[in-house]
């Protein structure tokens, strides 16, 4: 069976009641048909419920269904995406280990490498997306516990070879993690490429309408162990709700993702085309840095488009002054387009030489491309490409 079909397909078991969609269970624990079956469940020698905290069904359907995407063999579901990134090192590493992390990541999983974990004695090396193998394993320490990065990293779109990265793990023995929340399961598996576990911001694609917050970790049976037993007894769980409609929006995650892609695709090549957009940086286009890379281990180049305007940030606002479709806002993964400035938002926290080094600029746009028809799009870019031009011009 075919993970489209699995997708739609896999659900919980029915009730006496006979229902075709998954009920919601909106209940905070769960009863014990005797005190031996109570005894049983909390000495995990038969599985089942007990407390929402612990697990749900709404919340098993979810990690269930991811973990047939990304062929993983167990997961844990999350309140959000950095609780899910952040349980998946608290939960494997300790004081006096040592992390590698690629330096293009989101800001707050910077804030959590540098200002949280520095401070249980957790050790990090930053490595450039575009490093060589060599220049990979030189950063390997004998106490370095786990690889961490994103491919495509936010907002840069820098790609990590996630094949060499795979040979080093099996090398050195380290765990491979990968933020897979830009590409999805559909795009990208990170496991087929060695990855031990794969992360997600569930809050983005996996939902894709802007409703609700979730995230998801999932991977090798004896990592996401480790993993559990910290989210258990520190809390970050998802809430009933939220799982059952992010298992919903599972079913036409891939059918979302094919327009997204095509809609991006389109979109970055009209705006490379473009004589007021100074550069247009997209995975799959050409000019892309690592093109190669990119079809080499994604299927499709994703959603997001990021673009460089010349004149700074009151360029950028004039340009998203003139805009008519999409929205501002921070998030990304929506229906609807959005677009956000990652210097003054996003990424505002970190340092000047630390977004020197990521390439954020003030002039840079991060375009999370939408389903909206792609002819209103370009459209709308484009003339506010132009509008914004010439506002910047009459000022000066």
């Amino acid at each position: 069976m075919k993970k489209q079909t699995k997708a739609i397909r896999t659900q919980t078991k029915k009730t006496q009641y006979r229902e075709h969609s998954t009920p919601l269970f909106l209940t905070s624990s769960f009863t014990f048909e005797s005190a031996e079956q109570g005894k049983e469940l909390f000495e995990e020698t038969i599985e089942g419920n007990i407390y929402s905290r612990f697990s749900n069904p709404n919340v098993t359907e979810f990690v269930d269904k991811v973990c047939m995407l990304e062929g993983a063999e167990e997961g844990i579901a999350t309140a959000t995406g950095m609780a899910a990134v952040f349980a998946s090192m608290a939960g494997l590493l300790k004081s006096g280990d040592h992390l590698v992390a690629c330096r293009a990541l989101f800001g707050s999983a910077h804030q959590i490498i540098t200002q949280i974990l520095s401070k249980w004695g957790i050790t990090h090396t930053y490595v450039d997306a575009t490093a060589t193998e060599a220049e990979w394993e030189a950063a390997i320490q004998p106490n370095t516990k786990m690889v961490y990065l994103e491919t495509p990293s936010n907002p840069g779109l820098e790609l990590v070879d996630l094949a060499m990265l795979g040979r080093l793990k099996e090398k050195h023995g380290f765990v491979l993690n990968v933020d897979n929340c830009f590409a999805t399961p559909i795009l990208q598996t990170p496991l087929d490429f060695g990855a031990d576990l794969s992360v997600h911001s569930a809050t983005k694609f996996m939902d894709g309408q802007g409703r609700v917050l979730g995230g998801i970790v999932v991977g090798r049976a004896d990592l996401i162990a480790p993993i559990r037993f910290f989210a258990r007894h520190t809390g970050p769980s998802m809430s009933p709700f939220n799982a059952w409609t992010l298992s919903k929006s599972l079913e036409t995650l891939e059918l979302r993702m094919e327009r997204h892609c095509s809609n991006a695709m389109a979109l970055a090549e009209a705006l490379e085309n473009h004589p007021d957009v100074a550069t247009v940086k997209y995975p799959f286009l050409p000019s892309h840095p690592q093109h190669d890379l990119a079809k080499s281990q994604m299927s499709a180049g994703g959603s997001i488009v990021t673009i460089e305007l010349e004149g700074g940030f009151e360029r950028v606002q004039a340009f998203m002054e003139a805009l008519e479709i999409p929205t501002l806002s921070s998030n990304l993964g929506d229906s609807r387009t959005i677009v956000t400035n990652p210097n003054t938002t996003t990424h505002a926290k970190l340092k000047p030489d630390e977004k020197a080094a990521l390439g954020i600029t003030p002039g840079l746009i991060r375009i999370s491309v939408g389903l909206e028809h792609i002819d209103d799009l370009i459209a709308d870019f484009e003339q506010a490409a132009t509008v914004s031009a010439e506002i910047l011009k009459e000022r000066v």
